[in-house]
């Protein structure tokens, strides 16, 4: 994992100043993390990754010349990068949210978030897993009752819901801490258990909600009633 091994690089994208100023001493003065370049428009931002190529790019959705969404389907898609881009945005809406996962974002976070949040959230997309807080989870799972993506029904308890998933005790107590937005690493360590131990939990999981990807696991979870 690249934040195991170095420090996390990141590339923070945002145009207003004062939040960037924020952003750069939030960054500068937490160990783990590497400053590497500042953006402050979508063309300046795809500019930079392609040549810092960065483990993380902190990315705003309202950019000036092109938005974020745009930016980051273009780093995904054209450039084909290995980067994990973290949308970090005032944006809640419905649309924006689908709108940054479909362009390959691989979190969303908002910025009134607390530092510590934001801090487990570019610590999780540099570990390859998607991240999503409870806060975005809650948006999206008021807007998407009728979604076809999604197949679920409604329950009134936790018991009656995993009837229909098999989860175990220790899967959903797994999974109630990835709805939390903790990454593996940090599960491993609240329940003192090993990283493959966790792995292993979370790959189950998503079999059993026949789903890839964790960020999908934590809507189900939430809209189920399994957490």
């Amino acid at each position: 994992m690249k934040h195991e091994e170095k420090e996390i690089t990141i590339l923070l994208v945002e145009d207003h100043e004062f939040t960037r100023l924020g952003l750069t001493m939030k960054i500068e003065n937490t160990p783990d993390l590497k400053l590497l370049a500042e953006a402050t428009d979508g063309f300046e931002a795809v500019n930079m990754a392609q040549k810092y190529n960065p483990d993380v790019i902190l990315m705003d959705i309202g950019l000036p010349k092109m938005d974020g969404i745009t930016a980051t389907r273009k780093i995904k898609e054209e450039l084909k990068l290995d980067c994990a881009v973290l949308m970090f945005t005032s944006r809640d809406s419905k649309e924006d949210i689908f709108a940054a996962f479909k362009a390959g974002a691989d979190g969303y976070i908002m910025k009134d978030s607390s530092s510590q949040n934001l801090l487990n959230a570019i610590k999780t997309v540099a570990d390859h897993s998607a991240w999503i807080d409870s806060q975005i989870a809650r948006v999206v799972l008021s807007n998407i009752q009728n979604e076809d993506d999604i197949s679920t029904r409604n329950v009134k308890n936790q018991k009656e819901a995993n009837k229909k998933y098999g989860l175990t005790k220790k899967e959903l107590e797994v999974l109630s801490l990835i709805v939390d937005g903790l990454s593996n690493q940090e599960i491993s360590e609240k329940l003192v258990v090993s990283i493959s131990t966790t792995k292993a939990h979370v790959h189950n999981i998503l079999q059993k909600l026949y789903l890839t990807d964790r960020t999908k696991a934590a809507i189900v979870a939430l809209k189920e009633g399994l957490v």
